[in-house]
């Protein structure tokens, strides 16, 4: 088990951001049903995301150790950016409108395109990703996807959970907004910091 990658990932998860926002807006204006069809929408964008990063990616750090340390140092500066732009963002409001219902597979497809066409969501994985691979495990496209597919699963049982309490819990939400992007901003300030430190051998 990974845990500094469970760590992060649930910490990232748990953060209110344009997946948890855009679930509980189709939660409270259209319905339950709406809002875990998002919820799936959302998760297969991920999918998307993972295997973009598995493919892409493989290659590159398979060709040389040069290569590799250069995404994992790339990545962790993007990691500690991420974490002060988390600290320092303005707190959002939720979204609570009322809108009309949709067709359920609209409603999937707008989630999944809200995910996919993020090139936040992009620029994450092929940062996050690659920073809890073990070369010496060998077969990293299957690290890739494994991690991503941990990933999916994870975020699929929150968002569910969001849609399903979101009419009632939408206050308790905001409420912990606050500490949430305190704890996620520093897990990856952290983590990138603890990255970007030399490996002594």
């Amino acid at each position: 088990m990974n845990l500094p990658f469970l760590i992060a990932a649930i910490a990232l998860i748990l953060t209110p951001g344009p997946d948890t926002l855009y679930t509980i807006a189709r939660s409270t204006g259209q319905g339950r049903k709406s809002g875990i069809t998002s919820a799936l929408g959302i998760s297969a964008g991920i999918l998307v995301h993972t295997l973009t990063a598995a493919i892409g990616l493989s290659s590159l750090l398979m060709t040389s150790a040069i290569a590799y340390n250069t995404v994992k140092y790339i990545g962790a500066v993007y990691l500690i950016y991420l974490g002060i732009i988390t600290l320092t963002e303005k707190r959002q409001n939720l979204p609570l409108k009322t809108t009309a219902k949709a067709n359920l597979k609209t409603t999937f497809f707008q989630g999944f395109l809200s995910n996919v066409l993020n090139p936040k969501v992009a620029l994450f994985f092929l940062a996050f990703l690659p920073q809890f691979i073990n070369g010496d495990r060998g077969n990293i496209p299957l690290q890739i996807f494994a991690l991503g597919m941990t990933y999916i699963l994870l975020c699929t049982l929150w968002l569910v959970l969001v849609a399903l309490i979101a009419s009632t819990a939408s206050t308790w939400l905001q409420k912990r907004s606050r500490f949430q992007k305190w704890l996620t901003g520093s897990i990856f300030i952290g983590l990138g910091a603890k990255l970007a430190i030399p490996e002594t051998r």
